[in-house]
């Protein structure tokens, strides 16, 4: 017999099947990032409002991690999807040395959005105003999982440096360092300025930033080729002097198994929207990242990305090439 609940039940049914499908479809990424008291938590931040703005079916939540060691380690597991990786360390882990000997991580570039000058900041009653007298000195080399602490531990051992290493998360280490418990920390710039957490100190607390010697730069230089050394000018932070330090890229890298056509279009809304990525860190407004990325990086493309940037007009090197 006919009802007039049955074309109700039917589109009520329909319905429930096209929302479940509209559901299913729609793609959950986590992107991991860094301590959240740290400027560059506020840029991934921003990169995942724009994706879950540009890109069509795909949901990113952002993710608080150690950085960019503990970001490859989740790449492997399958615990995030993308995240913070510097172009040294991903470098490391794809070809598995240093710390990845044995252990490859297989991580593929989507694109550098920044160069991370690594300030040696220390309290200025510490007693230590020069890289050679960092031994002994109680010094937090990064955040435990970041490749600032990784990269800080090959530079000082490569410099025949052995300072009193204090570890901690970066919130622990201001108040460390603000409370006298260590003599300083290292921690990546902001472009050409000292980092959020550094500047904190600094509000109550004589800060210095110790500079490499022209011998040290030579022994980088030499013996580290996967860094950089940079000049930077005087005003880092008020009162600071130009000074030489070592510097990595800040890139976003991601998992070989995110799709070519999600790495495309996440990779193609970053590059269309810079706005909320210079509100986030505004030395950025400076920066082009595209040439940056080519420029800078250390790993193949995803291949999503390489489409994307081929499709620009842009040459990509060879270095770079997607690979199986």
């Amino acid at each position: 017999m006919y009802s007039l609940k049955t074309p109700l039940i039917t589109a009520i049914l329909s319905a429930g099947l096209i929302a479940g499908t509209s559901a299913q479809a729609e793609e959950q990424l986590l992107i991991g990032s860094t301590s959240t008291s740290s400027s560059q938590y506020g840029y991934f931040v921003a990169v995942g409002q724009i994706i879950n703005q540009h890109v069509d079916d795909v949901r990113t939540s952002v993710v608080e991690t150690g950085a960019t060691v503990d970001n490859l380690r989740r790449i492997l597991r399958n615990q995030v999807d993308m995240g913070l990786v510097t172009t040294n360390v991903g470098y490391h882990a794809y070809a598995g040395e240093g710390e990845f000997e044995g252990r490859p991580v297989d991580n593929r570039l989507l694109w550098v959005y920044s160069q991370a000058p690594q300030n040696v900041v220390m309290r200025e009653d510490a007693g230590v105003t020069s890289m050679a007298e960092l031994d002994g000195a109680r010094l937090n080399p990064g955040i435990t999982g970041s490749a600032t602490e990784a990269t800080t531990i090959a530079v000082m051992e490569t410099l025949g440096l052995a300072p009193e290493y204090v570890r901690g998360s970066t919130t622990d280490v201001v108040a460390g360092v603000k409370d006298n418990r260590m003599a300083g920390y290292v921690k990546s710039g902001v472009g050409e300025k000292l980092d959020g957490s550094s500047m904190d100190i600094a509000t109550f607390t004589p800060i210095q930033v110790l500079s490499l010697s022209d011998e040290q730069t030579e022994i980088l230089s030499e013996q580290m080729p996967d860094i950089s050394v940079v000049n930077i000018p005087e005003g880092a932070a008020d009162g600071v002097p130009a000074y030489s330090t070592w510097s990595f890229g800040l890139a976003m890298h991601s998992s070989p198994e995110l799709s070519e056509e999600t790495a495309y279009q996440i990779v193609k809304a970053v590059m269309e929207n810079p706005e909320p990525q210079v509100s986030a860190l505004a030395n950025l407004a400076d920066v082009d990242i595209a040439e940056l990325t080519l420029s800078s990086g250390t790993v193949p493309f995803h291949p999503g990305a390489a489409r994307y940037f081929e499709e620009q007009g842009y040459e990509i090197p060879e270095h770079l090439m997607p690979t199986e």
